[in-house]
């Protein structure tokens, strides 16, 4: 994603979570990784490991993809924004949904 378009995507993800949610409070991320990207799990799965999250992961029916669902309480729409863009700057190959 070009810097620009990420930008845009942020604002407007930040406003939606602004607009829905209570904080502090529970949130889901979503992400997917190249199955065979254990290394990159192992990254990602420590981005979340002093926040009390729960990972919970799943292989795609061929195998080829395993998604990644972390259940965390998040205190701000802007600590989910930070929180995806580092986990989009560590973590090669991850998809966030």
């Amino acid at each position: 994603m070009q810097d620009k378009q990420q930008d845009e995507f942020y604002n407007k993800l930040r406003q939606q979570l602004e607009e829905l949610d209570k904080w502090p409070g529970p949130y889901l991320f979503k992400f997917i990784l190249p199955t065979t990207h254990e290394k990159e799990f192992k990254k990602l799965s420590s981005l979340f490991d002093d926040l009390g999250a729960v990972i919970n992961t799943k292989q795609s029916s061929k195998g080829k993809y395993t998604s990644v669902s972390i259940h965390v309480e998040m205190n701000s729409p802007e600590d989910v924004v930070s929180k995806y863009k580092e986990v989009g700057e560590k973590v090669e190959g991850v998809i966030s949904l």
